[in-house]
């Protein structure tokens, strides 16, 4: 496998100097919302003994770790991600818990020239942020043996994800969006929410047997009602609005915060705030 200069640079740096702290703070949430949507996918996959299993976009790691137990014995998992810090942590749980079959990479996945050996490609909101999607997916395709699978999960609509939706709804009405040309993390979460996007992408890109399988879940966004209203502000479309948003943000986050409270205190539960989130399971076949 060999690591070519990415197109997407930018956006790397993005994920690594700006994305990597809050995701660190809020990791329990997030991780906990993804397994939500990835767990019923992957254990429908039928991984078996043996097999080798590509992670893209695998952050700290625990879909990673999930596949490599599925393969076992003689199955190996490759995590990938483009921000190291997510993969030191990584590495560092794989060490502590003793898990041997499985390896991470600092790469892009878009670009990184890889060898056919992979019997399956796996990614949990990871190629959303393909700045080119077809490209991307097609070099994910040539990491897999002939006849090998892909098993991607990426976000529905914004409109069917009331736990994003509601935040940006109510940021907006305080703060104009950011320019154009303001640092961010690629495409975003929600440019593979259309199937008829994403399976005319998959079979420009080469793969067949396309098919969707969609999931709903009331996720808990948060333990508190002030733990969900930060991991709005830190996280997600919301976020990426409130960040640019300087002094002005500054002087709006009282009324922000005071309109999301009210939201949030409906949906609050004792062990938790829970909200709607839909997500799709994507699968397709190598040719």
């Amino acid at each position: 496998m060999s690591v070519s200069p990415s197109p997407n640079a930018e956006h790397i740096e993005f994920w690594n100097d700006v994305l990597f702290k809050p995701f660190l703070a809020f990791r329990s949430t997030f991780v906990a919302i993804g397994d939500a949507h990835s767990r019923g996918p992957i254990d429908r996959l039928g991984l078996r003994p043996g097999d080798r299993v590509l992670d893209v976009g695998c952050g700290f790691g625990e879909t990673t770790f999930q596949l490599a137990d599925l393969v076992r014995p003689g199955g190996h998992a490759l995590g990938t991600d483009c921000c190291e810090p997510f993969l030191a942590i990584a590495r560092d749980d794989a060490a502590a818990a003793g898990i041997e079959n499985v390896a991470f990479a600092d790469l892009d996945a878009q670009t990184a020239g890889f060898e056919p050996e992979f019997d399956v490609a796996f990614a949990r909101f990871g190629t959303m942020f393909f700045q080119n999607p077809t490209a991307g997916m097609r070099n994910i395709r040539s990491a897999l043996k002939p006849g090998g699978r892909l098993l991607m999960i990426v976000w529905a609509s914004l409109e069917a994800n009331q736990s994003m939706s509601f935040a940006k709804e109510i940021v907006e009405r305080h703060i104009p969006p950011p320019p154009d040309d303001a640092p961010n993390c690629g495409p975003g979460p929600f440019s593979m929410a259309d199937p008829v996007v994403v399976e005319t992408i998959l079979r420009i890109a080469g793969y067949e047997e396309i098919s969707f399988q969609q999931t709903d879940v009331l996720a808990n966004v948060g333990p508190t009602v002030e733990d969900a209203m930060a991991f709005q502000l830190s996280l997600g479309p919301a976020a990426a609005i409130f960040r640019e948003g300087g002094d002005l943000a500054i002087e709006k986050r009282p009324a922000i915060e005071a309109e999301m409270r009210e939201v949030l205190q409906r949906h609050a539960r004792p062990d938790g705030v829970y909200m709607s989130t839909s997500s799709w399971a994507v699968a397709a076949r190598n040719s």
